[in-house]
């Protein structure tokens, strides 16, 4: 069975995000595997042990990636792919999922997993899209599955609900919170992933022009969100507190409609 898992490199969620003339300071910074990315990473090395294959990790982007797909075949995958994007000044998410795909389409795929989300951006497109162009089945925020030969058995999240779905290889799915606990690399599992294959793919390597993979948006400013302001206090009874709030909302922090104080 051939598994390929999409990762992602980002900000540690725990990390100070500085930005200097629109630009992201990475000097410093902590960069780890997408946390969804772990779900994923953790499903595919639990399918082989029950049904054997290999699992193959694959990220878009530069050198500074290899630290995480190299975490991530100390987790246990077996081989992992980079593909470069040393040469390309900005990429959207329709310039990765194109060429995430142009990678896959020319490999033997049963099975693609990837993260439900990011957590740095949260648009969620790059997996749905790969899907699309390499005309598989997908499903979205999977917190359940169960192979059996040819057909998947699938739960997902719906708004707190469990959505049951059967269908068949070849598919993508995306991975949420509590599908798995994701695993830690151990020392043994990190001296063999010096020993794995890292590729790097060369985009003339993709048969992609660049009319295909060029981004379709523009990022016209980065900012911070404005500082927290401190909180307020109502004091009084319980009909005072209530009165004060709704001033409060409305002259104030204006986020419900203009009206006279009640």
């Amino acid at each position: 069975m051939n598994i390929y898992v999409l990762l992602k490199r980002t900000f540690d969620t725990e990390e100070h995000i500085e930005i200097k003339n629109g630009l992201v300071i990475e000097e410093g910074a902590e960069f780890i595997i997408n946390p969804y990315d772990e779900y994923a990473i953790e499903e595919a090395i639990t399918l082989r042990e029950k049904h054997g294959g290999t699992v193959t990790v694959v990220t878009a982007g530069t050198e500074s990636c290899e630290k995480e797909l190299r975490t991530s075949l100390a987790m246990g995958a077996d081989r992992a792919i980079l593909i470069n994007l040393e040469d390309v000044q900005e990429a959207d998410h329709h310039t990765i999922s194109e060429l995430v795909a142009a990678y896959l389409s020319k490999q033997d795929v049963d099975i693609i997993l990837g993260g439900n989300v990011s957590v740095d951006d949260g648009a969620g497109q790059v997996a749905s899209h790969v899907a699309e162009k390499l005309g598989i089945n997908q499903v979205t925020a999977i917190t359940g599955l169960k192979l059996a030969g040819n057909n998947v058995q699938i739960e997902r999240d719906v708004e707190g609900n469990v959505e049951k779905i059967e269908t068949s290889l070849p598919i993508l799915m995306t991975c949420q919170q509590g599908l798995n606990e994701p695993r830690y690399p151990s020392l043994p599992g990190i001296m063999k992933a010096k020993k794995k294959p890292l590729e790097r793919i060369e985009l003339k390597d993709l048969d992609i022009g660049e009319s295909q993979w060029k981004p379709k948006t523009e990022t016209v400013e980065r900012f911070l969100p404005p500082p927290k302001e401190e909180g307020k206090d109502i004091e009084g009874e319980a009909e005072q507190q209530a009165k004060e709030l709704a001033r409060v909302l409305k002259k104030e922090i204006k986020v419900v409609g203009r009206g006279e104080d009640s």
